[in-house]
C-alpha cells in the first residue's frame, strides 16, 4: 500500500494536481489551507490505491472516475475543521458537537460548499483523520465521528 494521494484545492492546483506522498505533506496541506485565500479552504483528496469506476452514459463512451474522495476544509478565525468523505457506501460528515456552527462554509478552488449543521470539529483531528486515510489506503478514518450528510436521523 502507498502513501500517495492526489489533493486538489487551489485554482493552480487542480490541474495538474499536486501530491500527498507522506504524513508530513498533509501537515503542509493543512498549513497552507490555513494561511492561504479565504476562498481557497477546502481540498478534494483522492488515493491512488482505491479502484476507479465506469460512467457510461447513453451513446457516449465511458469515464473512469475514481470510487471515493475525502475533502477537508478548515476555518483559520475558528481553528476548526470539516470532513467530507464520500465513496459506494454513502457520504459521510464529521459529527460536530452540538454547539458548533450551522451552515459552516468552505471553498474549493473558489466554488462555494455548505456544509449542513454541526459538522466542525477541532483541527487536531482534521490532520489526523487524514493522516489515517492515507495511511490507510483512502478508507474513511475512524479516528472521528462521522453523520450522514443528507440525513437528520444519523
Amino acid at each position: 500500500m502507498s502513501l500517495r494521494a492526489e489533493v486538489r484545492y487551489r485554482r493552480d492546483r487542480i490541474e495538474p494536481p499536486d501530491y500527498l506522498d507522506s504524513l508530513e505533506d498533509v501537515d503542509v496541506l493543512i498549513e497552507e489551507l490555513l494561511t492561504g485565500p479565504v476562498n481557497e479552504n477546502l481540498a478534494q483528496i483522492i488515493h491512488l490505491d482505491r479502484e476507479t469506476v465506469v460512467l457510461k452514459y447513453p451513446g457516449g463512451p465511458g469515464t473512469e472516475v475514481p470510487d471515493h474522495q475525502l475533502q477537508v476544509g478548515v476555518d483559520r478565525d475558528f481553528q476548526v475543521g470539516v470532513l467530507l468523505f464520500i465513496d459506494r457506501g454513502g457520504n459521510f460528515v464529521t459529527a460536530g458537537p452540538p454547539d458548533s456552527r450551522n451552515a459552516p462554509e468552505y471553498y474549493l478552488a473558489g466554488h462555494w460548499t455548505r456544509f449542513r449543521d454541526q459538522v466542525e470539529i477541532p483541527l487536531g483531528p482534521v490532520r489526523e483523520a487524514v493522516k489515517e486515510f492515507l495511511t490507510s489506503g483512502g478508507q474513511r478514518p475512524t479516528c472521528v465521528s462521522w453523520k450522514n450528510q443528507y440525513l437528520d436521523d444519523d
